[in-house]
């Protein structure tokens, strides 16, 4: 979720992802800066994410959802926070929009005096060698799996879930442990089908992982 400040507004860029919306034809954003009017604001698609930019007023928290072909509503995977709704089991998204920081003008770079001319020539330093970097951690792309975005990737990276054969081989109740110990909004998601997902992903089979999406909504079973 994108902020940009001017002098009297942010512009908030909001988005969800295709997987999200699972295929359905329109999306539309409704929340507190709209009194959540159905017409809503549409999102339009722009690559693998459905988007929309709207100007709010800082110095509030603004709750919304998206409404997918005026029948399913759906939060936004990179919400600020969730809170309770009207509506008993519901969670509605949140988007922070604090009052804009007064930055500071970076203090002018001193002058380096001039050096010094030499009197006697130093030998050079010998060349030292260079240490080895350390190996990067093998990781995948969670978010091939449908049901995972940006954050909840991060948490499963961070509890040692980094690849598709990690997830394919944890159970989905240890998975709800990982995701309510980050954070207890995540308790919304299901992880059922990652693993499942996940087996496929490990050995490469694109397109039966498809063909398995093509089932899912939003990563559960429809």
């Amino acid at each position: 979720m994108k902020k940009e400040y001017s002098k009297t507004n942010c512009k908030v860029t909001f988005s969800l992802p295709k997987v999200a919306i699972a295929g359905s034809e329109s999306v539309v954003l409704l929340g507190d800066f709209n009194d959540w009017d159905r017409t809503g604001i549409p999102l339009k698609a722009n690559g693998e994410t459905f988007y929309t930019e709207i100007e709010l007023e800082p110095g509030r928290d603004y709750e919304f959802r998206y409404l997918i072909d005026n029948v399913r509503w759906e939060n936004d995977w990179n919400a600020d926070k969730y809170v309770p709704s009207p509506y008993e089991g519901i969670l509605n998204s949140v988007v922070s929009v604090p009052t804009a920081p007064v930055t500071m003008a970076a203090p002018a770079p001193k002058k380096k005096a001039a050096p010094k001319k030499a009197t006697a020539k130093k030998a050079a330093p010998k060349a030292t060698k260079k240490a080895a970097k350390p190996k990067k951690a093998a990781k995948d792309n969670l978010k091939k799996i449908e049901g995972i975005g940006p954050r909840i990737s991060q948490v499963l990276t961070e509890a040692g879930i980094a690849t598709f054969k990690a997830l394919a081989a944890a159970k989905p109740d240890r998975i709800r442990e990982v995701l309510i110990a980050a954070n207890p909004k995540y308790r919304m998601y299901d992880p059922t089908t990652w693993p499942e997902q996940a087996t496929l992903a490990a050995k490469g089979e694109w397109e039966k992982l498809q063909v398995l999406q093509d089932e899912l909504d939003g990563g559960k079973r429809k």
